[in-house]
């Protein structure tokens, strides 16, 4: 399988930027059980987003460019430094990232508890989601649990 251009990625990430603002439009302005159809689509357009971009940045190949490589060296610059600088970066991205997801899920079981508690007969619906999520979760190796 040929590899995905970086683009397309960038294109997908849009696109699950672009679900979010349209989710969190529709829950600012949300009126009741007339709004609800809209934000339940907005809801499943977003999980289809990710499945996408999930999908696209598996068979992704991002690597460094050579030519960086090459200046790096040509610099007098040892490329383990340069490697060891990259791997902190990406550590430091991925400590924020987790933290972002972490408060993603505290503010999915924040939404699920008030949700329940203005809207009674749809609180099985709101335990059968998050624990859905939870279960995807769990199924790609993150952590919902913000003790973690």
């Amino acid at each position: 399988m040929a590899p995905i251009p970086l683009d397309t990625v960038d294109n997908r990430l849009k696109d699950v930027i672009q679900d979010l603002f349209e989710i969190q439009s529709s829950v600012h302005g949300y009126l009741g059980p007339e709004t609800q159809q809209v934000l339940v689509r907005k809801v499943t357009q977003l999980s289809d987003s990710l499945a996408a971009l999930s999908n696209t940045a598996s068979s992704t190949s991002a690597r460094a460019p050579p030519e960086l490589i090459h200046q790096f060296i040509d610099d007098g610059r040892n490329p383990d430094i340069y490697t060891r600088e990259f791997i902190e970066q990406i550590q430091l991205l991925n400590r924020e990232m987790k933290g972002k997801c972490e408060a993603f899920a505290s503010f999915g079981a924040t939404l699920g508890a008030e949700m329940t508690k203005a809207m009674p007969n749809l609180g099985d619906d709101v335990a059968r989601i998050l624990s859905a999520g939870s279960a995807e979760s769990a199924k790609n190796g993150t952590s919902e649990s913000t003790g973690s």
